[in-house]
C-alpha cells in the first residue's frame, strides 16, 4: 500500500514525535472510530492504534488507486477523549 502524507501531516508528526513506522502500525492495527463519508476529494476515517501502550489517532483517506493519505496524525488529550479514546467526552 502506497502511502502519501499531507504536509500538515509531516509538520505534526514532527511536532509531536510520531514516526512513519507508528502510522504503518496504526495502518495495521486499528480501530476505526469516526467516518466522515462527505469529505473532500475522498471518504475519510479516524483510526485509533496504540504505540507503546499509548494513544494514536490518525486521520486518512482512501484513494481510487488504493493509496492511503495520512491528512493528520495526534495524541488524543485524555481531557478531551473517553477513557478508551473512542468518543470525545461530551
Amino acid at each position: 500500500m502506497k502511502l502519501i502524507y499531507r504536509k500538515h501531516a509531516v509538520i505534526r508528526m514532527f511536532e509531536r514525535g510520531i514516526t512513519d513506522q507508528d502510522i504503518r502500525s496504526v495502518l495495521i492495527q486499528n480501530d476505526i472510530i469516526a467516518h466522515y463519508p462527505e469529505d473532500k476529494p475522498y471518504p475519510s476515517y479516524l483510526l485509533l492504534g496504540w504505540i507503546d501502550h499509548k494513544p494514536i489517532h490518525v486521520l486518512t483517506a482512501k484513494t481510487e488507486d488504493d493509496e492511503m493519505v495520512i491528512i493528520t496524525v495526534y495524541k488524543p488529550d485524555p481531557m478531551l477523549w473517553n477513557n478508551d479514546f473512542k468518543k470525545k467526552r461530551p
